[in-house]
């Protein structure tokens, strides 16, 4: 007698990239048999993501929808030479919208289970063995267990950063986000600060690096958060929600598996190389695995979706080994400085990871950015 696996899907770890499979499956498959594993005591940790207005496509945008917290229609970005607004809409999701719309999508499929507060000790190709000794078969897995699984070996540097919510006494006049505000003081390698005006009386300030090392001072992070909002004129205020984050980026690209178990989100290389950006990637292999079934989802279009985020991950890995291996710490802004100054359509689609390849010479091509070394990358090996 042939053995049924208990579930279609199997799904390990539950950030944002199985969180988004598992809505886009149970939307495109309302029958599908879904079970998610995560750790924490809800889906979707402590985060806050945002996107372009043009990272996703249509099907994207429509998985999404439910999930979005706040949108503007433009952001802005500050260096010592100039500031410029850009006029692409900017999106917000938060992991608690995210945890709501999980719980509530499970709790309505009763062949489903969410297994909160569980740790996969085995993973295989059609079952994982939790630590309870429970083992579960599914006719897929796919394991998204986030950035800590992700290969050591590969990283070249760190995007670094500590996130305060701040609850204000009184509204502020920001009315769109400042994504990076580079006329701060230079600390551990390219440092900016992150401004999203989630309310009015409600704002996230994130200090953020391009580092290195992977080491961060929270209590000098949060410090420098806290100055930055008080000269920036929002306070007196209270810390609402801490956030910190520590992203490994990869000096050379990351084979993508073709056989379950699928290794996705970031361990599996599923996000932006350089930014550490997460929501444009993921949607699009969330949609994929939803518009497929278990036993097609290795079949030739995901080859194709696979060999066009290989190509664009070779170019991102390109830019971080000139970043992080090229420009001295002290110079790495005005690589940013640079690049802010492309056409705006180039700028969106770097940042959708879907570069042409006139965007990729737009961005190599012309003056190079001051403090470029040849010795500085001989002597970190850019070259080897």
């Amino acid at each position: 007698m042939t053995h049924s696996p208990d579930f279609d899907y199997l799904l390990i770890g539950g950030g944002l990239q199985n969180a988004l499979i598992a809505l886009a499956v149970f939307d495109r498959n309302p029958a599908a048999r879904v079970c998610l594993v995560e750790r924490g005591a809800r889906v979707g940790g402590n985060h806050l993501w945002c996107f372009h207005g043009s990272d996703l496509s249509q099907a994207g945008e429509e998985l999404v929808r439910p999930l979005v917290v706040q949108r503007w229609d433009g952001y802005s970005v500050r260096f010592p030479a100039f500031d410029r607004r850009l006029d692409s809409p900017y999106t917000a999701v938060t992991s608690d919208r995210i945890a709501e719309h999980v719980a509530q999508a499970f709790a309505a499929r009763a062949g489903s289970e969410l297994i909160l507060g569980g740790t996969a000790t085995r993973v295989g190709a059609v079952s994982a063995t939790l630590g309870d000794g429970r083992v579960i078969d599914a006719r897929v897995v796919i394991d998204a267990r986030g950035p800590e699984a992700h290969e050591r070996d590969n990283v070249i540097g760190y995007q670094k950063f500590l996130g305060l919510e701040l609850e204000l006494e009184a509204p502020c006049t920001l009315a769109e986000p400042v994504v990076m505000d580079a006329t701060v003081p230079q600390y551990d390698g390219f440092r900016f600060v992150y401004t999203l005006p989630l309310s009015p009386t409600r704002v996230l300030v994130e200090d953020t690096y391009f580092s290195d090392g992977p080491e961060l001072d929270v209590a000098v992070a949060r410090a420098r958060a806290l100055e930055y909002a008080r000269a920036f004129g929002l306070g007196p205020a209270r810390i609402a929600r801490e956030e910190v984050g520590v992203l490994p980026l990869p000096r050379v690209s990351t084979a993508t598996g073709k056989a379950s178990p699928l290794r996705a989100g970031y361990a599996g290389g599923w996000f932006h190389p350089t930014t550490g950006y997460s929501f444009p990637v993921a949607t699009r292999l969330a949609l994929h695995i939803a518009t497929t079934t278990p036993e097609t989802l290795f079949d030739p279009p995901f080859d194709a979706l696979s060999r066009e985020h290989a190509r664009q991950q070779r170019f991102a890995c390109l830019l971080n080994r000139l970043l992080f291996q090229a420009m001295p710490e002290q110079s790495r802004r005005n690589v940013l400085e640079r690049f802010y100054k492309l056409p705006e359509p180039s700028i969106a689609r770097f940042y959708a990871l879907s570069t042409t390849g006139f965007d990729r010479a737009r961005i190599l091509c012309g003056r190079p950015p001051q403090g470029l070394s040849l010795s500085h990358a001989l002597t970190k090996g850019l070259f080897q």
